[in-house]
């Protein structure tokens, strides 16, 4: 196979994931609201698909590194970070080759599945990882026979596919929910979707209930435009009157009321003119022709219009937004990754240069890490990822960056971020720094009030999807019927003989009321031996994130 066959065949692969990422994300066994592995992997795939798009040449060593390239700054979560770099060993393996055969292509495979059991710290078998080496070994051992590309990455298939059904046996969190691994089924949705071309020559395309998924996604932005798309279809033709035809225009009007909104007919002796918004056009055309003949039709679909005009202000707001290289001036500098404009401002008050926006389910791609970098005037720049699924895509960065060192800080918490950036000392080496930050941050304990995503089962509880839930250290432990009382709760069960310090940081769902009836509660039971503050973090999806330390 060349270049342009491997472009396929990726292109494939990310249209089957894309297809299937909503059920990838069920899979997920606990209930708190992530960045769901579906969601990461199909977008780390998507930023391979973009430079494709932009890729003409057909030497599979130059279509391999774009791959890798692209992937690795769009990776996103930790199943994002693994994909781009099993998909570097690609790079790597079909290197100056202008084609490569079925053996070729799975030693690429292999240096891949090497360099992501090498990047996590304590692999853990029943995952991707598992998918990944077991499908190379499938396809090392059918190369004894055939260096046939479609048999050999069609025995990858198997034997990935063999091995994700096995995940429930190798842990058994997952054999109690009754679900494989999310992440490994995304490799091998991606590995079955490539198969399709190395066999079939045939490109999957992505499914329509994706791209509905995706208008769903919209939601947050939509409002900006202030409309409300009740039906998809704007519907516009003149009908030419047949004078035979006696029958009153109003009931076509009427007829359109039932199947649409937005209703306008016009007629005079010679011609009927309509306007409906519908989902079912041609019911409306066919009602028409019962009038006469069909002069003009316009049909468009105000839905990817509207979704047209959300990208184009999302890509201008990106442009707006966009960071600046700078050369390294000064000494050090740091980078955060929170969301929230209170979280962000309390970063930025203990000294951080820029905070990318992101947390849990919303976690930042390896360019966005590295453009915050970039744009960091100094020699050596600190990192705090704050959250355990964007550790890997910040790491990702350190061999990116040629002209200043970075230090990642592997942080997983708001609260860890925070006590890191207050324990740094300007007179220590970067090493040092690192190893006193990561020791500060291991003091403190965080606490966090969130919804259910899902419907989830958990030792002997039973958690309803919405149910508000509460976690100590990531450790479910609470469920509440309030986010306030829930950390009420929390604060009892985490502050002890040794609590010095509570932050009580409440999220954008929270009222200002809710807030400070939470603090009051906490403070009057332990304001008079520990010192609790409240703070607008203005955070998504957490009601609160409770500091102690």
């Amino acid at each position: 196979m060349n270049g342009i066959d491997l472009k396929k065949a990726v292109i494939s692969g990310s249209n089957n994931i894309c297809s299937k990422k909503s059920y990838i994300n069920d899979l997920n066994i606990f209930p708190v609201p992530d960045g769901d592995t579906g969601t990461n992997m199909s977008m780390t795939t998507t930023a391979a698909v973009k430079a494709l798009e932009k890729t003409d040449s057909d030497e599979i060593g130059v279509v391999s590194k774009a791959i890798a390239s692209a992937m690795l700054r769009g990776a996103r979560g930790n199943s994002g970070v693994i994909l781009s770099l099993l998909f570097r060993g690609f790079a790597e393996g079909l290197k100056d080759k202008a084609v490569a055969n079925g053996k070729e292509l799975v030693d690429a495979l292999g240096i891949g599945v090497d360099a992501a059991y090498k990047a996590v710290m304590k692999p853990t078998e029943g995952t991707i990882l598992t998918v990944a080496r077991v499908g190379y070994e499938g396809g090392l051992e059918a190369c004894d026979k055939t260096d046939d590309v479609a048999e050999v990455w069609e025995a990858v298939c198997v034997s990935a596919e063999e091995a994700l059904r096995k995940t429930p046996e190798y842990l058994p969190v997952l054999k109690k929910a009754g679900v494989v691994d999310a992440g490994g089924m995304g490799l091998y949705s991606i590995f079955d979707g490539m198969l399709s071309y190395f066999k079939d020559g045939e490109v999957i395309e992505c499914d329509d209930a994706s791209v509905e998924e995706e208008l769903e996604n919209f939601s947050s932005t939509v409002a900006e435009f202030d409309e409300v798309i009740n039906f998809a279809y704007c519907t516009e033709f003149i009908v030419g009157r047949d004078e035979k035809i006696k029958t009153d225009p109003n009931e076509l009007r009427m007829f359109l009321e039932t199947i649409g909104d937005c209703v306008v007919v016009v007629n005079d002796d010679e011609i009927i003119k309509v306007h409906v918004h519908t989902d079912n056009p041609g019911n409306a055309l066919q009602k028409g022709l019962d009038y006469g003949q069909l002069l003009t039709v316009k049909v468009e679909n105000m839905v990817e219009q509207h979704r047209q005009r959300v990208e184009d202000n999302e890509a201008k707001k990106e442009e707006k937004n966009k960071l600046t290289p700078v050369d390294p001036t000064e000494e050090v500098g740091f980078v955060a990754v929170a969301a929230g404009e209170g979280v962000t401002n309390l970063f930025k008050d203990l000294g951080c240069t820029n905070v990318v926006s992101g947390g849990q389910s919303m976690n930042p791609s390896t360019d966005d890490i590295y453009e915050a970098i970039m744009a960091t005037p100094a020699k050596t720049v600190y990192v705090l990822p704050n959250n355990k699924n964007i550790i890997m895509a910040a790491e990702q960065t350190v061999p990116m960056v040629e002209d200043r060192e970075v230090v990642i800080v592997p942080t997983r918490t708001i609260p860890q971020g925070m006590s890191a950036m207050l324990s740094f000392d300007p007179e220590l080496t970067a090493e040092s720094n690192r190893d006193i930050m990561m020791s500060a941050a291991k003091q403190v304990a965080t606490g966090q009030v969130t919804f259910a995503a899902r419907n989830s089962e958990f030792g002997h509880q039973k958690i309803k999807e919405g149910e508000i839930i509460a976690l100590e250290n990531g450790k479910l432990t609470i469920t509440e019927r309030t986010p306030a009382r829930a950390v009420v709760k929390l604060a009892k069960s985490m502050i002890n003989h040794e609590t010095s310090f509570v932050t009580l940081i409440y999220g954008a769902d929270v009222s200002e009321k809710e807030a400070q009836e939470a603090y009051e509660a906490i403070n009057v039971r332990y304001g008079h031996k520990v010192d609790v503050s409240l703070v607008n973090g203005g955070q998504p999806i957490y009601y609160f994130i409770l500091s102690v330390e």
